[in-house]
């Protein structure tokens, strides 16, 4: 058997999962109870419970995207622990990525890991990273807040330049990494060609879709939805044209 997906590793696996779900419910019913000391009324409740639950689907949808991008190489079983926990695609793919380029798995995450010193390796650099923030929350929160808080009254115009100018980055890296970025050429599909530009502006399109819809019907649940449909809307695409070009043209990478 696979030591990715061993026994051992799904026991695991089933406790993370069983220890978040308990949490889960103990605050639950710790704020049901709560609010009904507040003189909140059971439809009230009932509705917060229900809507928080809606706004739940969209993050577990990028999530559900995430542990799939990272079980090629890891398995479903660690991505899966990770991600029951703490994390996102924009942390765990750079960090799994890294581990394993610096091993020598020059194939990106399409390269299964299959030494333990490589899956080890990966695993230690996915959550060293994800625990830094549970460690400085406690410590610096309130000091953070503060100079936040400080800098928006001071200048509420540069904090939200700042703030869009951070966000923008991030997404740049991204865009950058489709149209320009480098891959292995031994692996096809790594690298920026037709597929990964076809990817990026399909996303968008359909994003930008979602948005005015959003706007002009005012679908109020749309909108934490949008994205991570963007982006399984833009996978399904991809894979449609790969199977309807022809695959010089379909798998053509100018950065491969």
């Amino acid at each position: 058997m696979d030591f990715k997906e061993s026994t051992f590793m799904y026991i695991i696996g089933g406790i993370v999962v069983l220890f978040v779900l308990a949490q889960s419910l103990f605050f639950l019913i710790r704020a049901w109870r709560q609010g009904k000391k507040l003189g909140m009324s059971t439809e009230t409740l009932k509705g917060t419970v229900t809507q928080s639950a809606l706004f739940s689907i969209a993050p577990a949808i990028s999530i559900v995207a995430t542990v799939l991008t990272l079980s090629g190489a890891l398995g479903i079983v660690l991505p899966w622990i990770r991600l029951t926990v703490i994390g996102a695609i924009q942390y765990e793919v750079p960090a799994a990525e890294s581990a394993m380029e610096a091993l020598g798995y020059t194939g990106g995450l399409s390269t299964e890991i299959t030494s333990p010193l490589g899956f080890s390796t990966a695993a230690w650099v996915m959550t060293l990273g994800s625990i830094m923030p549970l460690v400085i929350i406690p410590f610096a929160l309130k000091k953070i807040q503060k100079g936040i808080g400080k800098a928006v009254t001071n200048n509420g115009a540069w904090a939200d330049a700042m703030s869009a100018a951070a966000f923008i980055g991030l997404i740049s890296a991204f865009v950058g990494k489709a149209i320009v970025g480098q891959g292995d050429k031994a692996v096809l599909g790594d690298g920026a060609g037709v597929l990964s530009v076809s990817a990026l502006v399909i996303s968008m399109v359909v994003m930008l879709g979602f948005m005015q819809i959003e706007k002009k019907k005012e679908i109020k649940w749309l909108q934490p939805l949008a994205m991570p449909l963007s982006m399984f809307i833009a996978m399904g695409a991809v894979v449609l044209i790969a199977q309807l070009l022809p695959a010089d043209i379909a798998w053509l990478e100018w950065r491969g």
